[in-house]
């Protein structure tokens, strides 16, 4: 069993923050991937079923991002999952907007929603980062991450999401390189073949 965590805000005044991203993309791997329905457990919104060949438990913690890992960590205590278990979806301002990038491991960049994963879980886990761009000011980083995408920016938020959700099984089946390009594969804009 894996445990496929988006991290997030809950609320609809957060629904469409750039730090919701990696809500967004689990809903879309929930819709794409036929999970079941969603319901409260681990203080997240969860939902169970096949990822592939591969059974997982897609997680919104509902613990607001600062406080993620104390939901994460409870369900990895309870069905006795080890860090390599657990796949976090995130925003991250390291990478430019409509990129990803697949590691395990690593630091937590100054993202409290990992800091506090790491807290409870240790920070062997595995980190889908969904870039978000900077706004080139570190003071203007608060300010970036909990206001909404632009119209403009939902050209890429979507089709990013939607091909996370369509290759997730690659990931689950434990081929990152291959989840990694076929996502790039699917942000490629498409070419006039006239």
């Amino acid at each position: 069993m894996l445990l496929l965590v988006g991290l997030g805000n809950p609320g609809a005044r957060y629904a469409r923050n750039r730090h919701n991203i990696g809500f967004m993309a689990l809903d879309e791997i929930a819709r794409r991937q036929n999970l079941g329905a969603w319901r409260s457990r681990f203080r997240s919104d969860v939902a169970e079923g096949l990822v592939g060949t591969e059974k997982v438990l897609a997680m919104k913690p509902l613990t607001y991002m600062n406080n993620s890992g104390e939901a994460v960590g409870e369900a990895a205590r309870f069905f006795k999952l080890s860090p390599e278990q657990v796949i976090v979806l995130h925003d991250d301002l390291d990478l430019a907007p409509g990129k990803m990038r697949v590691k395990k491991g690593g630091g937590n960049a100054g993202h409290n929603g990992l800091r506090s994963i790491d807290a409870h879980l240790g920070n062997a886990f595995w980190r889908v980062r969904l870039g978000i761009g900077h706004p080139g000011n570190k003071n203007l980083v608060h300010a970036w991450v909990l206001n909404d995408f632009s119209k403009e920016e939902m050209t890429w938020v979507t089709p990013l999401c939607e091909a996370v959700g369509e290759e997730m099984h690659r990931l689950t089946a434990g081929d990152h390189e291959a989840f990694m390009s076929r996502v790039a594969y699917r942000m490629q804009p498409t070419r006039d073949t006239s």
